[in-house]
């Protein structure tokens, strides 16, 4: 019996973009009463980051969803509290990130890979490791300060014998971070830390990466083998065994140059409902791969924190504004007092202004500024009517 090829779905430009929307919780009413961990359980990593300017990119990324959210409900979704089971750990993904505990069970195969690697940037000082196992087993749940130290001297690459070897049993997966204190990860054994029916390596790796695969494309909503591989920092040949059996559904979409896939459960509805208007992180999942970025919305970002100041052209964190399922625009922010100081705004044109004062309004109010002022736009004819603006919204 000969096997005819499943027919192809085409979507337009316009129809992937909403379903990427809906898919990241841009599209549709926010879902507030799963919260701040149903963003989390939606997107399956939020990025971790050391900046912070009108917050920390975590704590960005709900606020872009769900609108004011405070640090402490952010802080109590995440990370373990008092003696309740964790909802999240922190681990090696799009970068360091925070997943759903309930994703344990998936990363076996990049802790396989980590046990197995042959070579490492730090040296592992002799029983330093077997000392930072022993100690957490005897002490408790402890930072790498408490365990002895974080870095030999100021230089912040320079890393202590014991944060090698607690970095690297992290990696392996007999150490977790479920918990921060103050910003420093908190380290515990596994065994004690993540639920008894989550702490196990039984999945093989292709079970492993085909149960991501399907994850990522809901998250994703719709997305190229390139799209799909990057938001776990996945391996293109490691994608293309497993799509197959993933349970996503080949689509093609009008001007993306590539195949691609999409969640069937995202097929099957039309995306409806109110755009989102707001700030995002450089870091968010929606535009923290640039040519996906670039692609979908014909927007191009790139972060600059880490570019020198001469040569930035954006800002420092220009953070990309979304409005009516569009990125209109850029605003480099920060805070004086209570002023929420826009350094540098970029407008895809006049009509961009009501969208972006307010979602600076919005942000404001978050961070608990009464004011917005604006130092620079980009195109100088539009600052007096972006300046008019946010007077008329700040009322």
């Amino acid at each position: 019996m000969t096997t005819l090829p499943r027919p192809t779905t085409e979507l337009t430009a316009d129809e992937a973009r909403r379903i990427v929307l809906r898919a990241q919780g841009f599209l549709g009413a926010p879902d507030r009463r799963s919260g701040v961990r149903g963003v989390l359980r939606r997107l399956g990593a939020v990025q971790l980051d050391t900046i912070s300017v009108l917050a920390r990119s975590h704590e960005l990324i709900p606020y872009a969803r769900l609108g004011a959210v405070g640090r402490r409900t952010v802080e109590e979704a995440y990370w373990k509290q008092e003696d309740r089971p964790p909802h999240a750990f922190e681990y090696w993904s799009h970068a360091a990130c925070i997943l759903p505990v309930e994703e344990w069970p998936h990363f076996a195969f990049r802790r396989r890979a980590y046990r197995a690697r042959p070579l490492w940037n730090h040296e592992l000082p002799d029983g330093a490791y077997d000392q930072v196992i022993e100690q957490l087993r005897a002490e408790g749940p402890l930072t790498a300060t408490e365990l002895g130290g974080a870095k030999r001297t100021s230089e912040w690459w320079d890393w202590s014998g014991t944060k090698i070897a607690v970095e690297r049993a992290l990696m392996y997966g007999e150490v977790v971070c479920v918990e921060r204190r103050g910003w420093k990860r908190v380290y515990d054994l596994a065994e004690r830390a993540i639920p008894a029916e989550l702490l196990h390596d039984e999945l093989d790796d292709a079970e492993c990466l085909r149960r991501l695969v399907r994850l990522v494309g809901r998250s994703l909503g719709v997305g190229t083998r390139a799209d799909i591989a990057d938001y776990h920092r996945l391996k293109g040949e490691q994608v293309d065994a497993v799509i197959d059996g993933s349970g996503l559904v080949p689509v093609t979409v009008e001007g993306w140059s590539k195949p691609a896939w999409a969640d069937p459960a995202a097929l099957a509805t039309p995306p409806r409902g109110r755009h989102r208007t707001t700030l995002l992180s450089p870091f968010d999942s929606l535009v923290w791969e640039r040519a996906r970025t670039e692609r979908i919305f014909g927007f191009t970002h790139r972060l600059e924190a880490y570019v020198p100041k001469p040569k930035r052209v954006h800002g420092y964190f220009a953070m990309p504004v979304l409005a009516g399922g569009r990125l209109v625009g850029r605003v480099d922010p920060a805070r004086e007092g209570r002023t929420l100081v826009a350094k540098q705004v970029t407008l895809d044109g006049r009509k961009a202004v009501p969208a972006v004062a307010r979602a600076l309004v919005e942000a404001a109010g978050w961070v608990d500024c009464t004011d917005v002022r604006v130092e620079r736009v980009d195109a100088p004819e539009l600052r007096e009517a972006l300046t008019l603006e946010l007077a008329r919204v700040l009322g």
